[in-house]
């Protein structure tokens, strides 16, 4: 009787563990500058470049700042990018996903993250000489 009340506390502690594992988002943010100065782009941006430059009309990409923050879900968070604060709110959006809030200044999005992740990107205002800044997040 006592092994059979072992084993039963073990699985829900095992059901609780994985729930709580799974009750997690992990973001990571970048800083970017978008300009339509020829030059080099930012190696560390390779794996991003060609569809950064192809969404914004770039021609070259800087990186200016990245961080990652774990997430409970629910729970807030902040990111620090280069100077720049991003707020980020994570909520249940149906136990299988999760719903990100991301907030960048007056730029507000809001995204389900599906298993495995997914990625998108908050586009700020032109400054001056058409230079474009934006936060890419990437969840997971």
């Amino acid at each position: 009787m006592k092994t059979i009340r072992l084993i039963l506390l073990f699985a829900a502690f095992t059901g609780l563990w994985a729930a709580t594992q799974a009750a997690e988002a992990t973001v990571k943010g970048m800083l970017i500058s978008a300009s339509n100065e020829k030059g080099e782009s930012d190696p560390r941006l390779a794996a991003y470049a060609a569809n950064l430059k192809r969404i914004l009309r770039a021609e070259s990409l800087h990186l200016l700042g990245e961080d990652s923050a774990s997430l409970a879900v629910p729970s807030s968070g902040e990111l620090s990018l280069g100077g720049q604060s991003v707020q980020l709110t994570t909520e249940s959006a149906d136990g299988k996903t999760v719903l990100l809030r991301a907030r960048w200044g007056s730029v507000h999005q809001d995204y389900v993250i599906q298993r495995g992740g997914g990625t998108t990107l908050l586009i700020g205002p032109a400054e001056r000489g058409g230079e474009v800044r934006v936060v890419l997040l990437i969840a997971r």
